[in-house]
This record gives structure tokens, C-alpha cells and sequence, in this order.
């Protein structure tokens, strides 16, 4: 649907217009972004149809950002970004995909990242993409991990190895007109901010805002990110920062929509944020609306990206950018309800 008709359309009670944020890499970008977890169908069952009905409920909206991946379900995020836009204009709307590169030779960077870059570009119908992402997690060169250390060099891009081989190619794919601008998400938080500080900085960073600052089961590189922190860095080096795992992966919303052994991340966290969800019951609000509400209140987060998997979670989503923000004293009261759990 092309953005102009969008005015022209009879809107819901979120006709109060989506907020457009400053977000240096576009100029502007929606506060909200609608991400591709749960459009490949990651977090719980959904459809084709009904992921390709919720791309385009998201437009009508105001979204104007949409965030894929090859890895949310073998492509299928972006199968349905392409069907959703199938021969529609897409003017003023922006596109981020990412790549798991791990750690290939050096000489290998830049085909590694070009070849799946083009399958992505191609898969969705467009020409270019506004930002792509290291999908791999950085960590300090040499560092063990505390689990999956056999399968280290697929999940993880050593941070001298991140400078000197993949920011070149990075850089190369701009020279091209391939990408936008480049990032990160997480990793060792140290090798991070590395990477945040590094005479090169990234685009932009995605970071983990949520009220049990935590990235649960996808934290796996270690046990004591601060993602906090990351973001403090992000605000002391002028990086812009995008919003994820604004609801830790089900954990704060009013059931996990997936079974999880006792002992899964995203489980734990999920019974840690029991008195959470007691404050929003409090508050007269769903767990999840909440949630997204507080990582919206979060200073200098250029947008949050969302995980829905269907039209009635982005409606929950959408009421949530509609409420106001939270006040400094809410936001303690939210992250203090995570405590103690």
C-alpha cells in the first residue's frame, strides 16, 4: 500500500498518529518497529496470511520500519515481507536484515555478507537495505563460553577480528549503495563496548530494554550482560540505539505462548517478572501492554522492535505507543516489581 494513501484511510483509536522519533541513520523512524521473530513464526504458531495481514495493518498504522532476518524462520520473515509489499510502493519505508557470519576467513568476509545480503534483498523486493546488522554475537578475542564453546566460531565474530576484517566490508557494501548503514545487537558486553566506543562506530546498536534487564535464553555468550550499560554507552558515544526484547521473549506478558523446560532462560525470567505482572494488574494494564509502554519511556531509544506474530498482539502493541509515557517514578516502580522475584 502506498504511505500516501495512508491518511485516506479510516483508522482505528490509534488514529492519533503514530510518534516519529529522530533516528540519525533515517533522519526519522516510527517508534515502533515491527520486527520478523514473530512474523517467521519463532514465538508461537501464526500463519502466512496472517503475518502478511499484519505487515500491512502495521503500515496502515504508521510503522515505517521493519526488521528481518534470514534466521527467523529460515527465511520465512522475509518471504512475508516480500509477499506483504508484493508491487506496492514503498517509499519512506525502511528495511534491516542481518547476517549470523560467525567467524569465516578473513578473505571470505565480504562474499559471506554480499550473498546473503542479496538473497534477503531479493526475498523481500527491494534494492537495498537501510541497515544491516551483524547477526552473530561479539566477544573478546579468545574468550570460552560458558555454553556452546563448540560451536563458537558459528555464533560468535571475535571483536580485532569484527575491526579488521568485517568493518571493511561493511564499508564496501556502503560504497555500493548495498546498505544504508551497519551494526551489531548483543554479545560479551565488554567486546561491545568495544565496538560502541571503536574509532569506527556502528550505525547503530540494537539493545535490550526491558524492565528485567535481560536477553534470556539468547544471552548464551554470558550470564552478566548488562544491557544497561550497553545502552549507556551507546548514549555516551552518540550510537543510536534500537529498542529489542521489549516483552523477553513472553516472559513479561500473562503466559508464555510456547512450552519451556523449568530450567530455559526466558522461562526463569517469566517467573521472576511474577510481580510485575501483579503491577500492571494494578495499573489496569496487560502485562505486555506495559511492558512495551516502558520501553518506549526509555530516553534516547530510537525505536522498539516488536516480536508480534499476529494482528491482535500489534494491536496491543499499538495501544501501548498510544498511552502516555512512563514518569521517572513509574519506570523505578516497573523495575523495582522485576526484583526479588
Amino acid at each position: 500500500m502506498p504511505l500516501g494513501l495512508r491518511q485516506n484511510m479510516k483508522q482505528g483509536e490509534w488514529e492519533a498518529q503514530m510518534e516519529i522519533r529522530k533516528f540519525r541513520p533515517y533522519g526519522t523512524v516510527s517508534a515502533l518497529t515491527l520486527g520478523g521473530g514473530g512474523l517467521g513464526q519463532i514465538w508461537g504458531a501464526t500463519t502466512r496470511e496472517e503475518a502478511v495481514a499484519t505487515v500491512r495493518l502495521a503500515v496502515e498504522q504508521g510503522i515505517t520500519h521493519f526488521d528481518l532476518a534470514p534466521m527467523y524462520g529460515k527465511g520465512e520473515s522475509e518471504m512475508v515481507i516480500g509477499e506483504a509489499f508484493q508491487g506496492m510502493d514503498k517509499t519512506g519505508l525502511r528495511f534491516t536484515t542481518k547476517h549470523r557470519l560467525g567467524h569465516v576467513p578473513p578473505e571470505a568476509v565480504y562474499d559471506k555478507l554480499n550473498a546473503s545480503l542479496t538473497r534477503s534483498l531479493q526475498t523481500m523486493g527491494i534494492d537495498h537495505a537501510d541497515l544491516f546488522l551483524l547477526h552473530s554475537q561479539l566477544i573478546e578475542d579468545g574468550y570460552t563460553l560458558p555454553q556452546f564453546n563448540d560451536l563458537r566460531d558459528r555464533l560468535t565474530t571475535p571483536i580485532s577480528y569484527f575491526f579488521d576484517a568485517v568493518i571493511p566490508a561493511f564499508e564496501r557494501l556502503q560504497q555500493e549503495g548495498k546498505i544504508g548503514g551497519w551494526g551489531f545487537g548483543l554479545g560479551q558486553q565488554s567486546a561491545l563496548e568495544k565496538a560502541i566506543a571503536h574509532e569506527k562506530p556502528p550505525s547503530a546498536v540494537q539493545c535490550v530494554v526491558n524492565p528485567l534487564n535481560s536477553p534470556g535464553a539468547i544471552g548464551y555468550v554470558t550470564g552478566t550482560l548488562d544491557s544497561r550499560a550497553v545502552l549507556d554507552a551507546c548514549r555516551k558515544h552518540d550510537v543510536p540505539a534500537l529498542a529489542i526484547r521489549a516483552v523477553q521473549a513472553g516472559a513479561l506478558t500473562s503466559a508464555m505462548d510456547r512450552d519451556l523446560p523449568e530450567d530455559d532462560a526466558d522461562r526463569q525470567d517469566f517467573d521472576r517478572a511474577a510481580g510485575f505482572r501483579a503491577l500492571a494488574a494494578q495499573w489496569g494494564q496487560t502485562p505486555a501492554r506495559l511492558a512495551h509502554r516502558y520501553a518506549l519511556s526509555i530516553d534516547d531509544i530510537g525505536s522498539v522492535i516488536l516480536g508480534v506474530k499476529n494482528r491482535e498482539e500489534l494491536t496491543e502493541c499499538l495501544a501501548a505507543a498510544a498511552d502516555p509515557k512512563l514518569t521517572p517514578d513509574e519506570i523505578c516502580d516497573v523495575e523495582s516489581s522485576c526484583l526479588g522475584q
